[in-house]
């Protein structure tokens, strides 16, 4: 065996191993997701005694899945239909356009990749609180555009740079400029690159915690899957089994939109990667 072939072995066990790892906390979930509270408490990494879907029966009920996936999908394609738009046109033209300030407006842009949420936070409730955004599924759909928006224009940057310029110019020749350029004839041949910004998106989106949690966590009507799954984790009791379930079933959505559509995550940053 070469020594090649015996580290690329050594490489995948590896890999393997951290992988595991990884994905450790989510198979205790769902292995407690099917237990009692008693059997939790006594031994949380121990296979249950028997599997059952009471949990799951339950927790549909009581946070009112339906609703609650509704308002996730209302919030994610919300936020997912502006980052693209906005950040696609904002990189085109960032990238076509040859000056000092284009360089300045695009390190500008990607600038507060860099800056924690949490040192913000209050002031974009403040912000969300006078603008009318906050309580609500379609304001805090809007305020990811922002925040999801440095990354995006990051990404698409780097990929329309590698886009010849002689297109710009032969759809211009035959009519089309300014946006009907754009929509029409630049950005079909962005489809890989914003498949990867839509699974990226989706799965920060869906699974969020804490910007819901400020903004749309006072009314039931507008409560996140997420944010459901907090409310069974109390200050003197939580139910456990109900907390683990609830977990489950939100974030699942999010993991088989990822399995399905993880190969062009891969392909559409080596592609901005390279022809950036």
């Amino acid at each position: 065996m070469t020594s090649a072939k015996t580290g690329r072995i050594i490489l995948e066990i590896v890999m393997i191993i951290l992988s595991l790892l990884f994905l450790y906390p989510l198979i205790l979930a769902i292995i407690n997701s099917f237990k009692s509270f008693s059997e939790v408490m006594s031994d949380v990494i121990a296979m249950p005694q028997q599997f059952n879907l009471d949990n799951y029966a339950y927790v549909w009920k009581y946070i009112n899945y339906p609703r609650l996936f509704i308002n996730n999908t209302i919030i994610t394609v919300i936020g997912l239909v502006g980052i693209i738009l906005f950040s696609s046109v904002a990189a085109y033209k960032l990238s076509r356009t040859n000056s000092k300030w284009s360089n300045t407006i695009y390190l500008l842009c990607i600038v507060p990749m860099l800056i924690p949420f949490q040192s913000i936070m209050l002031t974009v409730l403040q912000l969300a609180k006078s603008l009318h955004l906050s309580d609500s599924t379609w304001g805090l759909g809007i305020l990811y555009w922002g925040f999801g928006a440095p990354l995006a224009i990051f990404i698409y940057h780097g990929f329309v740079k590698g886009i010849p310029r002689e297109i710009d110019e032969s759809a211009t020749i035959d009519g089309a400029s300014g946006f009907k350029l754009f929509f029409l004839v630049i950005f079909p041949l962005l489809q890989s690159v914003t498949t990867t910004i839509i699974i990226i998106d989706v799965m920060w989106i869906w699974n969020d915690f804490l910007l819901p949690l400020l903004m749309v966590n006072g009314s039931p009507a507008t409560k996140t899957l997420t944010l459901a799954a907090y409310t069974f984790v109390g200050q003197y009791t939580s139910d456990w089994q109900y907390a683990m379930t609830a977990m489950v079933m939100a974030v699942l959505p999010s993991i088989i939109v990822f399995v399905l559509l993880q190969k062009y995550i891969v392909r559409g940053v080596v592609a901005g990667a390279v022809k950036g």
